[in-house]
């Protein structure tokens, strides 16, 4: 998984990185990577490398929140870029993404 529209490996351990990249373009091949490393036991996802993205970049993550929760556990956000920041804000979606940003 090299292209910035996959979640990439993390050195810490239950975590995962963003790609460079979230926007609807590549919104659909990252919720599937992220799944699948949700589905493999991670726990938080670490959004530093995020350089890009839109709405979809939230839409993405709060779909890999669910898919924790629906295996009993929590998903930690952390590294949350200001400007996704302000747009969860703005569309009122900012009290689903749990974590430190």
């Amino acid at each position: 998984m090299s292209t910035a529209a996959n979640a990439e490996s993390c050195s810490v351990a239950g975590r995962f990185e963003t790609g460079a990249t979230l926007t609807h373009a590549s919104a659909t091949a990252a919720l599937a990577a992220g799944l699948q490393r949700i589905a493999a036991g991670a726990t938080g996802v670490d959004c530093t490398p995020l350089a890009q993205f839109d709405s979809s970049a939230l839409a993405v993550l709060i779909a890999w929140q669910r898919a924790a929760q629906a295996r009993g556990a929590a998903l930690e956000v952390v590294n949350l870029p200001a400007g996704l920041a302000s747009l969860a804000q703005a569309y009122g979606v900012d009290t689903l993404l749990s974590g430190r940003h």
